[in-house]
């Protein structure tokens, strides 16, 4: 997670409103049982059934009237879409704190606010951000718990992994005339000040991977981001790569043809500029490197039973479309294409991947942005 997201390369990340499969949530929810909103102290709930079911949380939330989400823009992976239907659905206004920020500062928030009324209520971030700050976390298992991976969250409920993508490269094909499908390509003299990340690897997830994604193509591994790091300090001397924030105009005006991003934002550019030029997705061919973001709950939250009905909205299959329509991976897409409520169309939308992605351990993150905090500045000097 990191600028990581958030500097929404054009962050329409596409995600338009998928197909709902099997009734809303608040259908599904009324067999559930109910107890009245005020005998719940939503704010230790462990469940939507600890708390009386999802009628009772639903009653509970609206009555909250309020949702306090933080750097989630509207054009990443289509969370516009899912903000204006969270609302639509269940009459809660959504309050949309710094939506370029990154991890780092929506850690940052929960931890300066407190329990203050501008608290967030839930935030949205890079792995590593989840795994070093879980106890700012309230424990919370949605009901789709089982059809996430064991690998991809708590087993005390304090986060989840939600939606992920590939390292990708992106291309403007009117500005480059042979557009790159690997980082060995990028060496090339004829991309000077052509190549960019949305963000320093130091405070942007994005970035971090996109160095990371560098070092397995170049003889690095999940245990030595090293040969990322050297990557770019070649890259930046030979003044081939740029730092580039505020990515999506720098994209929109041609300023950074080529954009090393996760392929959900990548492939929401292709949309968002067809009327200027023609962007390009591509896997790297020499290097596959995959990561979730994580959803947490703020053990402090000023809207309690609001944050955890979000959750349960996102992790529906409503809400997992809809990520997927903005072209990132769902974690629950496996058992979405089981199970048959997937939206077949967008998911045959994903770039394709040649090889599958491995995934780093916490000690590798760790060390690996210990390395990045230690060295990146200096190389980009």
């Amino acid at each position: 997670m990191s600028s990581d997201h958030r500097q929404p390369a054009k962050r329409t990340r596409g995600m338009a409103l998928a197909v709902v499969v099997a009734g809303t949530l608040a259908i599904a929810l009324a067999a559930s049982s109910g107890a009245a909103s005020g005998a719940t102290n939503w704010s230790t709930a462990t469940s939507a059934t600890s708390g009386g079911g999802l009628s009772a949380l639903i009653k509970a939330a609206k009555a909250e009237g309020t949702l306090n989400v933080i750097a989630d823009p509207k054009n990443w992976a289509d969370y516009g879409v899912e903000i204006s239907t969270f609302e639509k659905l269940y009459g809660i206004k959504v309050n949309d704190e710094n939506p370029l920020g990154t991890s780092q500062q929506e850690i940052t928030a929960v931890q300066d606010l407190g329990s203050q009324s501008r608290a967030p209520d839930v935030v949205d971030i890079g792995q590593s951000y989840a795994l070093a700050n879980a106890s700012l976390f309230a424990p919370y298992k949605v009901a789709e718990w089982s059809d996430i991976p064991a690998a991809n969250k708590d087993p005390q409920g304090r986060w989840w992994n939600d939606y992920g993508g590939y390292v990708s490269i992106g291309c403007n094909t009117s500005i480059v005339k042979v557009c790159p499908t690997s980082f060995a390509q990028m060496t090339n003299p004829e991309y000077k000040n052509d190549i960019a990340l949305d963000d320093p690897p130091t405070t942007a997830n994005s970035a971090f991977s996109g160095v990371w994604a560098a070092a397995l193509a170049n003889g690095g591994s999940l245990a030595n981001i090293q040969p990322g790091i050297t990557f770019f300090q070649t890259l930046h001397h030979d003044g081939n790569f740029v730092e580039t924030p505020g990515l999506p105009a720098a994209i929109a005006s041609g300023q950074t043809p080529i954009v090393i991003d996760w392929d959900y934002n990548n492939a929401a550019e292709t949309g968002l500029n067809k009327a200027k030029f023609k962007w390009t997705v591509a896997i790297p061919t020499d290097a596959s490197f995959a990561a979730y973001y994580a959803a947490a709950i703020n053990v402090k939250a000023p809207d309690p039973a609001a944050a955890r009905l979000w959750e349960e909205f996102l992790f529906s299959p409503k809400g997992q479309n809809i990520w997927l329509e903005g072209y990132a991976r769902p974690i629950e897409l496996p058992t979405m294409i089981k199970s048959g409520s997937v939206n077949k169309t967008f998911e045959k939308l994903l770039p394709p991947v040649a090889v599958a992605a491995k995934y780093p351990t916490q000690a590798q993150v760790t060390a690996a942005e210990a390395l990045i905090a230690k060295e990146w500045a200096a190389s980009q000097s």
